[in-house]
């Protein structure tokens, strides 16, 4: 629900599905998370790369529904 509020405001602001640099930004802080917990580092970023492609491919839906830009 609350990404789809998210993709709503990029499509009616005409912003890209995308933000690399918050993604990049958001790796490091998990990935730093994991190893102070003793889990994966490599695993964590895995499965936010998957939560992010799939939370992007939602946005350049509802980019497309609302005639926004769907450029990431």
């Amino acid at each position: 629900r609350c990404t789809k509020a998210v993709g709503v405001l990029k499509a009616t602001h005409g912003l890209p599905p995308a933000d690399p640099a918050r993604e990049q930004q958001q790796i490091a802080r998990l990935r730093q998370l994991a190893h102070d917990s003793h889990l994966d580092p490599d695993f964590a970023e895995k499965f936010l790369n998957f939560v992010v492609k799939e939370v992007i491919r939602h946005h350049e839906h509802i980019a497309a529904e609302n005639g926004g830009s769907t450029n990431t």
